[in-house]
């Protein structure tokens, strides 16, 4: 199915985790538009998680436009992806930031401090 993995001892929550991982897929053009997903039980059960927790993965994802709902039709990569791109971006800056941020010596786990002063 998907190769997602989520860590149970990340700060992020699961929906979260699922969320991202979801939304990298998609942009890195490993879900393409079209791409059926699996329905939220199975892929509630395949990672361990409640059904819930991936429902609202979902309904975030469609509310952000990478994926589109069809009932019980299923749900499936949005053809249209006007913010992948920009997520795409952003992605990239983020690891080129926390790559500088490491180069000189700044651990990760103040990285975030420095962007709540600026």
């Amino acid at each position: 199915m998907i190769d997602i993995k989520i860590d149970p001892e990340s700060a992020a929550p699961p929906f979260e985790q699922l969320r991202e991982a979801l939304i990298s897929q998609i942009v890195e053009g490993k879900l393409a538009p079209g791409t059926k997903l699996p329905p939220v039980r199975a892929l509630a059960t395949e990672l361990g998680l409640a059904a819930n927790t991936v429902a609202r993965s979902y309904k975030e994802l469609e509310a952000a436009g990478f994926v589109q709902t069809h009932g019980r039709g299923g749900t499936t990569v949005a053809s249209q992806l006007g913010g992948a791109d920009q997520h795409r971006r952003a992605l990239e800056l983020t690891r080129d930031y926390l790559a500088a941020m490491q180069a000189i010596g700044v651990p990760s786990s103040e990285v975030s401090s420095y962007l709540d002063r600026s």
